[in-house]
């Protein structure tokens, strides 16, 4: 159902450690689990500290895009940081989705700082039985 559009992900996440937090031009990416659950294809997104007002998701065609961006906490003037640790910035994902799954009826739920995305399997995709006509009746054959 899912099709990966990055291969070097673990290089491009080495890269980010080395060149710095992520901006608007050059989010990074956001970890995340895809699975089958019945008839909708579920995707989840780690996105700890993030307000669900930051995060953008859309769909052209079949390409989902998940935009998120973790913005520093304001602190008084007297707090002084001693370890910073978690990452700003902007994060993103792009993921072509199969033409098996119905894009115009995602559900989108944010809780404890995970994005889930509920995409239903589209009809047509579903397994199904095809009427088999011998001379003037039925006979109906599983598939």
């Amino acid at each position: 159902m899912l099709m990966r559009t990055d291969p070097f992900r673990e290089l491009d996440r080495l890269a980010q450690q080395m060149m710095g937090p992520a901006t608007w031009s050059r989010p990074s990416a956001m970890p995340m689990d895809a699975y089958r659950e019945g008839d909708e294809y579920v995707v989840a997104f780690d996105l700890p500290g993030v307000s669900a007002e930051a995060i953008d998701i859309d769909v052209e065609r079949n390409m989902l895009t998940v935009k998120a961006e973790r913005r520093p906490v304001t602190k008084a003037d007297d707090v002084q940081m001693e370890l910073a640790e978690r990452p700003l910035g902007v994060f993103s994902r792009q993921i072509v989705l199969a033409d098996t799954l119905d894009t115009e009826h995602i559900k989108a739920d944010y809780e404890a700082g995970v994005l889930t995305l509920r995409i239903p399997i589209a009809e047509r995709a579903k397994p199904r039985k095809i009427a088999i006509g011998v001379g003037s009746g039925h006979k109906e054959i599983s598939g």
